[in-house]
């Protein structure tokens, strides 16, 4: 392990390390959809800030979020998109890739950062600009073989995240090769669902989630 790199303070006590990637949302309908989403037991939810009122959703979403809750924005390209996202209530940083400018940015306006990573060189250039967590992205691309082969030059304890195309029918392989917790988008949420669908989706994915870290034969 290299000293150099930081130790990341981790989630708030308690907090499930899965988060809703909130694409498309609406502000008419952020307050159902974000109830619906608490209610079930998450408390990470992104909204993506390349779709339009992305922000206004964000403010929306952290006014009512639980104390123990992670608000924020993906798609975070621009040291004026963190800007933006602190101004709105967020304190989640993700984005879809490694820019070291921009995590420390963010890290010191207080964020939780989680950006997107494919590679050992860009997972160490993320620690080492104050990264809390690394965004496996795509993760369909690298799979759960290529996770567990980065696992093995990552620093313990290292929050690792699969983000794109996961469902709760792979947690457990995930899991398996290292993942610590899942960015989950159209299998949550998508334009159209009705509130009461989100978190039924949700509760699904928090079962799947629990009962992917129980040991085989435990």
């Amino acid at each position: 392990m290299n000293p150099a790199l930081p130790r990341h303070p981790g989630l708030p006590a308690g907090t499930v390390p899965l988060v809703a990637i909130l694409r498309g949302l609406l502000p008419e309908q952020a307050a159902a959809v974000g109830a619906a989403l608490f209610e079930a037991g998450l408390r990470c939810l992104e909204v993506p800030l390349n779709r339009p009122h992305a922000l206004r959703c964000i403010q929306i979403l952290a006014a009512m979020a639980p104390a123990d809750a992670l608000v924020g924005g993906g798609t975070m390209m621009s040291p004026r998109d963190v800007d933006e996202v602190v101004a709105a209530g967020g304190l989640l940083m993700v984005s879809p890739h490694c820019d070291p400018q921009l995590i420390a940015h963010a890290a010191a306006r207080g964020m939780f950062c989680a950006p997107g990573v494919a590679t050992p060189s860009e997972a160490f250039s993320a620690l080492r600009a104050g990264a809390h967590a690394l965004k496996l992205f795509p993760a369909e691309q690298i799979g759960p073989r290529g996770l567990k082969a980065l696992r093995t030059v990552l620093p313990p304890g290292t929050e690792v995240w699969p983000v794109g195309g996961v469902d709760e029918a792979q947690m457990a392989e995930w899991v398996g090769a290292g993942a610590t917790g899942f960015g989950i988008g159209s299998q949550l949420f998508r334009p159209g669902l009705d509130a009461a669908e989100v978190g039924r989706r949700a509760a699904r994915m928090l079962s799947a989630w629990h009962e992917a870290r129980v040991p085989p034969g435990a």
